[in-house]
């Protein structure tokens, strides 16, 4: 959790970016990683200094070339410089220097991801300040680094614009909660973006499996090839990859890569989660596209064709939480319902978790859901857990509020009142998604949740819509027998005669 001042500082370091010229906020966010990863080198450099003069033995690590030269590069040298002399520095010595820094233990991924750095920073003032200002951010603790990060990447949303790469905390945390990844799981995003399904991952095994950092092929398993993502915009996959080292992964593999291209059989059941939120809308061309992917859905539609890669990409048993836009779940091509017959009748389909239309604020306001299912191969579904989600803890307009203190808000709360649930569901989620396989097999379809059998489901064309199933009140209250409605026309038909009689006897 970080304090008011240290978002006012990330915010006048914002103001400043804008004041000087870089309106973008994504351009904003790709300038403070590469400042914040030179940074890090330089503090990573001076921890290996001080464990060569501990030792009295050669630096392990030599990150930086030795002499004046590499002095210069780093961010403990060139902060003292003044404003034209650091400018000249940065950009024509230290930018260089990262695009051709050469992969390490470490930082692998990281260096990789800086190859193609450009240093766009407008003026001389404007470099020295941010560098300043940045400088007096505390960045020694992790759970500090990591909330800030998030903080300044929950100003892409803010901004409106560029906002699509941003799935809202909240939901992410849900999703993966649903999910209770363990760490012998390898997780997959094929969609990253700016990480969010990793890194709630990683805080999650973080809080719940605190041990695993006690075992050697566990730490490792968690630093190298647990979280894995992939996405095709090179700014994403630098501040994807700066956020999960801000948050203390040290290896992750975010790779550069189109999912749903062709030549990417090696990650054919390669993963037991998939945690994504793919790009809607979208459409290839069939010579674009995967063939493998066309074998199971033949459609130029990204949200399906993700769907089936998603299928694809997993382990038999392996599972999947992801978001797609309610025309898959009601769709009436063939492709649509192939791919929704393939989920219900091939392997197993769990749950399926209407959002509100306003989630995705102030950028979209498109109808979405969750999908949870389990790779099988050989079927397995026999009821499907709706639940209609009509709040999630913030208003549902463009300038989504939060409706609740911050300690009620999200997933994971203490049981809510009446009046706060109304606010938020997520919390009912969880706490109804435990019992989906017995307690909730009895609810009615007036109910916030409920379960439909998939005989049902087969009977509706593979409809997966929660309005197909759910009964309003006021439906169930009219939906009576054959004898009660017998009964009812009789005595209308009584009053009616009644009432003919008298007026007769005025005329």
């Amino acid at each position: 959790m970080i304090t008011g001042e240290l978002k006012n500082q990330i915010d006048r370091i914002w103001d400043a970016f804008w004041a000087g010229g870089i309106a973008n906020p994504l351009e904003v966010v790709e300038q403070m990683t590469f400042l914040l990863f030179i940074r890090r080198l330089d503090d990573l450099f001076t921890l290996e200094e001080r464990k060569a003069n501990r030792l009295g033995t050669p630096i392990a690590r030599q990150i930086f070339p030795a002499g004046p030269e590499g002095q210069m590069l780093r961010w403990s040298h060139f902060k003292h410089f003044e404003p034209g002399e650091m400018y000249t520095v940065v950009a024509e010595k230290v930018f260089p220097f990262i695009r051709n820094l050469q992969a390490d233990t470490q930082n692998s991924t990281y260096s990789h991801h800086m190859q193609d750095a450009r240093f766009t920073i407008p003026t001389p003032n404007l470099l020295s300040r941010v560098v300043d200002m940045l400088d007096h951010i505390p960045m020694e603790d992790r759970d500090t680094q990591g909330d800030l990060y998030e903080y300044m990447l929950g100003k892409i949303a803010s901004a409106g614009q560029n906002g699509q790469f941003r799935t809202p905390r909240h939901i992410i945390k849900l999703m993966v909660e649903l999910m209770s990844p363990t760490p012998a799981d390898t997780v997959c995003d094929p969609a990253c973006g700016t990480a969010g399904f990793l890194v709630a991952t990683a805080e999650y095994l973080q809080h719940n499996h605190p041990g695993l950092f006690h075992d050697e092929q566990k730490r490792k398993h968690f630093n190298s090839t647990l979280l894995n993502g992939y996405d095709f915009d090179r700014t994403m996959l630098r501040i994807g990859s700066m956020n999960l080292l801000m948050h203390g992964i040290e290896n992750p593999n975010i790779v550069y890569r189109d999912s749903l291209a062709q030549d990417h059989a090696g990650d054919e059941e390669n993963y037991s989660v998939v945690l994504a939120n793919p790009p809607f809308a979208g459409s290839l061309d069939y010579e674009s596209c995967s063939k493998e992917l066309q074998r199971i859905v033949k459609t130029k539609k990204t949200e399906m064709l993700f769907l089936a890669q998603f299928i694809r990409m997993l382990k038999t048993g392996g599972r999947a939480a992801v978001i797609v836009p309610d025309g898959v779940l009601f769709g009436s091509s063939n492709a649509h319902k192939t791919l929704r017959q393939k989920l219900v009748e091939d392997h197993k389909l769990e749950a399926v978790i209407s959002l509100p239309s306003g989630v995705f604020k102030p950028y979209a306001g498109v109808s979405t859901a969750i999908l949870i299912f389990t790779k099988t191969n050989s079927g397995g579904t026999d009821y499907v857990w709706f639940y209609d989600m009509r709040a999630d803890g913030w208003s549902l307009d463009d300038k989504r509020q939060p409706l609740l203190p911050e300690e009620k808000l999200g997933p994971n709360r203490p049981e809510l009142s009446e009046e706060e649930h109304a606010k938020n569901n997520l919390p009912d989620i969880v706490r109804r998604w435990t019992g989906r396989n017995t307690t909730e097999r009895s609810h009615a379809r007036t109910e916030q949740s409920f379960s439909i059998p998939r005989t049902e489901i087969i009977e509706n064309q593979y409809d997966l819509s929660i309005s197909r199933y759910k009964v309003t009140a006021n439906l169930q209250v009219q939906a009576r027998s054959p004898s009660e409605i017998l009964a009812e026309l009789q005595v209308m038909e009584v009053e009616i005669t009644t009432a003919l009689k008298q007026l007769e006897g005025l005329i």
